[in-house]
């Protein structure tokens, strides 16, 4: 499906006090930039922001970056952050494979990805964020406590993941088939905009968690 673009949008993300200008100069300074030592997070692909915000909101110390390619998205939750602001929070409007260009070695404490794109085709395997490639770049800048922590209901993309992490030296901590009916692991669950509606609709939800 096509994203509609939103008039206006390229320049509310440009102008936005909530959205960081040239993250790769931040490099290895990123808690300098910030004013404090609390850990990072970052969700990527965040989308209208629900779930990140929730988390912000609820974690005051802890830093948010929320990761989010598109401008006429990330407007979305920019609109959101007018009617509620909050100062750990922050978006990056970039492709979420330059992350090793932004945040040096052990930067990251934990990354979120929730109901990525599957990329279906075997030829577009390597543009999940699940596959080898992307998780090579996660290991280059999560510290050496850092997680990532997966949910989507499509289970063709659960069970890719489910071997690709082994496959490339992480651990694989922990996983569920079905999260809203598992105790362990649904405690203090956010849902996302997407899980909401998957999850209304009568399907699973799948998450793990992961580690380099």
């Amino acid at each position: 499906m096509r994203l509609r673009n939103i008039k206006g949008a390229d320049e509310a993300v440009a102008n936005s006090p909530w959205c960081i200008k040239h993250p790769e100069e931040l490099k290895g300074t990123w808690h300098t930039v910030l004013a404090n030592d609390n850990p990072i997070h970052i969700e990527i692909g965040m989308g209208k922001g629900q779930f990140i915000m929730a988390l912000a909101r609820k974690n005051p110390q802890i830093n948010y970056i929320g990761v989010e390619r598109y401008t006429s998205v990330l407007l979305r939750a920019l609109q959101k952050m007018e009617q509620e602001p909050l100062d750990n929070l922050h978006f990056l409007c970039i492709d979420a494979k330059i992350l090793p260009d932004i945040f040096s070695a052990g930067e990251a404490d934990r990354i979120y990805l929730n109901f990525s794109d599957p990329w279906p085709k075997d030829r577009h395997a390597k543009r999940r964020l699940t596959s080898g490639t992307f998780l090579e770049r996660y290991r280059q800048i999560l510290s050496p406590s850092g997680r990532i922590e997966f949910k989507t209901d499509n289970r063709n993309l659960f069970e890719f993941s489910l071997k690709e992490i082994p496959d490339s030296g992480w651990n694989l901590d922990a996983y569920t088939l079905d999260l809203h009916h598992d105790s362990s692991m649904n405690q203090g669950n956010i849902m996302t905009e997407y899980e909401q509606k998957f999850s209304s609709m009568g399907n699973p939800i799948y998450k793990l968690i992961a580690s380099p």
